[in-house]
């Protein structure tokens, strides 16, 4: 008679096939996307034209800067909501001081990174050291940086930059693409490298996956997670800034709506809101997913107030997913000692017919004795 597989076998490998499917990681959003780019372009073949595409990149490029940073806090653990107005802030604050300041144009944009890095490290104070949630802690520094952008502006736009500025944010490079494209390209190699083949990447996910066992083994990560605030602060900056340069100007608009779409854009990616899953691919991935959806809305027709309830859909679902694959995966972790188990169970009955044939089905004394002395052995 065959062996029939046991139910607790089968159903391990159950949810381990589910699990496999519904964590493609950057297979999955590369499926998805092509999906989404097929159905648009049968819809209206405009939607691959030159113009349209290089649109769409300019458009994701500023946000996908960002979403680098959120990505690699998500993974540590926590995320930061005020990431659109620190970008609005950090703009405003160098179109000051190249104005007002009379800065060089270096140094200011300088200074619109310190900015970005200065909130972000007064974000990860709030969170990491007085235990503030991060929801709260970033929504506050959210009304924060929009309260500031208003009180150096007064609601005026800041302008005329100097033409350098203008001339760098409306030039192009390679096959007529904005400057910001090629800057998220060069982020997302540098970044995506980092977090999987460093000891600095290892260790944010680390700490976003057991903060507690990351700390057993060594890992400080309250520093990591500082380090991951300022990360965003200064590549919202960056964002910001590149923005002011493509306008000629810094205005009060800058960064608004940014937050969500960024979180939903790298959510969409496979990057988890609960920390210690993710990749900076995948999340790049997810923000041109995003993207893709909303400029293929408008291009069949679709009235443009429909995109945000797309991106809110799109977002809830992502999550969702996220939710049922860290339940099917508790659920693998728990049944790993089912399957060993089962395993053993298997061994030993495999050497009691080997000791029934090698001594003969009646000689029950000596079976009996010899499955003992396996399984003393085998406590032993």
């Amino acid at each position: 008679m065959q062996p029939t597989a046991s139910p607790r076998l089968s159903r391990w490998r159950l949810g381990a096939l589910v699990l496999a499917l519904i964590s493609g990681g950057e297979a999955g959003v590369c499926i998805a996307l092509a999906a989404l780019v097929v159905v648009f372009y049968l819809l209206n073949h405009g939607f691959l034209s030159e113009v349209n595409i290089r649109a769409m990149l300019d458009a994701v490029a500023y946000v996908g800067i960002i979403g680098v940073g959120q990505t690699v806090l998500l993974v540590a653990g926590e995320f930061d909501l005020s990431v659109g107005s620190v970008a609005g802030l950090c703009a405003v604050i160098a179109g000051w001081l190249m104005t007002t300041g009379h800065v060089p144009v270096a140094l200011a944009v300088l200074g619109g990174l310190a900015a970005g890095a200065l909130l972000g490290l007064i974000n990860s104070i709030v969170v990491v050291r007085f235990g503030i949630p991060a929801f709260i802690a970033t929504l506050g520094m959210l009304f924060v940086a929009q309260g500031l952008t208003q009180v150096i502006t007064n609601g005026y736009p800041i302008y005329p930059l100097p033409d350098v500025v203008g001339n760098f944010g409306q030039a192009t490079s390679l096959f007529g693409i904005g400057w910001a494209f090629v800057i998220l390209l060069v982020l997302l190699v540098v970044g995506d490298f980092a977090m999987r083949r460093t000891t600095l990447g290892r260790n944010i996910y680390a700490t976003g996956g057991n903060k507690e066992v990351a700390r057993l083994v060594g890992i400080n990560t309250n520093r990591y997670k500082t380090v991951c605030f300022m990360l965003v602060g200064m590549l919202a900056a960056t964002a910001g800034m590149l923005v002011m340069g493509s306008l000629a100007s810094a205005t009060t608009s800058i960064g608004q709506g940014w937050e969500l779409t960024v979180i939903a854009g790298v959510v969409v990616g496979g990057v988890s809101l609960f920390g210690g899953v993710g990749t900076v691919l995948g999340g790049a991935m997810g923000m041109l997913l995003l993207q893709v959806v909303q400029s293929g809305l408008v291009v069949v027709g679709v009235s443009a107030n429909w995109q945000q309830v797309s991106v809110g859909v799109i977002m809830v679902l992502a999550v969702g997913l996220d939710v049922v694959r860290r339940k099917l995966s508790f659920r693998q972790v728990h049944s790993v000692s089912d399957v060993a188990s089962l395993l053993t169970d298997l061994e030993v009955a495999t050497e009691r017919r080997t000791i029934q044939r090698s001594v003969g089905a009646t000689d029950d004394v000596r079976v009996t004795t010899t499955e003992h002395n396996i399984e003393r052995g085998r406590d032993s």
